[in-house]
């Protein structure tokens, strides 16, 4: 199986810090990208979905290219200490959004600037929304009996690694929450040896609870899509399957560069 890493994840690997606090002199220089964030530090994570609409492809076409080299712009100019951006194409997968910007910072003003920052360029007016979702990086309740290590890794999601992204929401049933913390730990027992068959599948878990709709953010990274495929449909065959409220919509993303991508849009 391959992992080999896209040149263009390459910026992505670099760690963002935690933000000093708001209104002090630290909090205007950003410290380097070597630090290494606290072991109580968050994540904000955000998956936000975009949909150019038909009118943008009637402009002129002098017109369209200065508005999508000012989106270029906008995304090249991301300070990957204060905030990590990954660009995704969901041209083709589905019909409802064309880009996906996967966002994740210590500071959520970090999110709002940015999709603040779109919602002023001239391309702005010709972008919807159709779906955004809002998590948090946080450490599992359950522990990972095969790598117990991997708990610790959550706090901290270092995006980008592998060509595809396979995003969706997660809601329980609340049964699942009134059964014990031991019965719970049994079933997500399975759910996990499951998981360590693919190895090619990394999993990164996001927590909503009462800052969005849903109460997870699911993304599974992985240059094998058919791995993901097969990992979903064994899924269905577990127990925890059963407490499953809603798992969809299901994206499928691909990281592309975002010269790239602007081309998919208009073919400019």
């Amino acid at each position: 199986m391959s992992n080999v890493i896209p040149k263009a994840a390459e910026s992505h690997e670099r760690p963002i810090s935690p933000p000093a606090a708001r209104g002090s002199a630290a909090a205007a220089a950003p410290e380097p990208t070597t630090a290494h964030p606290t072991a109580k530090a968050r994540q904000y994570i955000s998956f936000s979905f975009y949909k150019i609409m038909p009118e943008f492809r009637r402009l002129a076409k002098d017109i369209q290219a200065q508005q999508l080299h000012d989106l270029v712009n906008l995304v090249k100019a991301n300070d990957p200490t204060k905030m990590l951006l990954v660009v995704y194409s969901c041209v083709g997968t589905r019909p409802d959004v064309d880009i996906m910007f996967w966002k994740i910072s210590y500071d959520l003003d970090q999110l709002q600037h940015f999709s603040a920052a779109i919602n002023r360029l001239p391309i702005g007016g010709y972008l919807t929304t159709p779906y955004s979702y809002l998590a948090q990086s946080k450490r599992s309740t359950y522990v990972d009996k095969i790598d117990p290590a991997h708990d610790d890794t959550r706090t901290s999601i270092v995006p980008g690694k592998r060509k595809y992204n396979f995003v969706y929401p997660f809601v329980k049933t609340r049964d699942w929450y009134l059964l014990s913390k031991q019965t719970r730990q049994g079933v997500m027992d399975e759910h996990i040896m499951v998981g360590n068959k693919y190895p090619s599948v990394k999993l990164n878990t996001t927590y909503s609870f009462g800052i969005d709709d849903q109460e997870f953010v699911v993304a599974f990274e992985t240059d094998q899509p058919g791995d993901f495929l097969d990992l979903v449909q064994e899924l269905r065959e577990t127990e925890g399957s059963r407490f499953t409220l809603r798992d969809t919509p299901i994206f499928t993303c691909v990281q592309t560069p975002i010269e790239m991508l602007v081309n998919e849009l208009a073919g400019i």
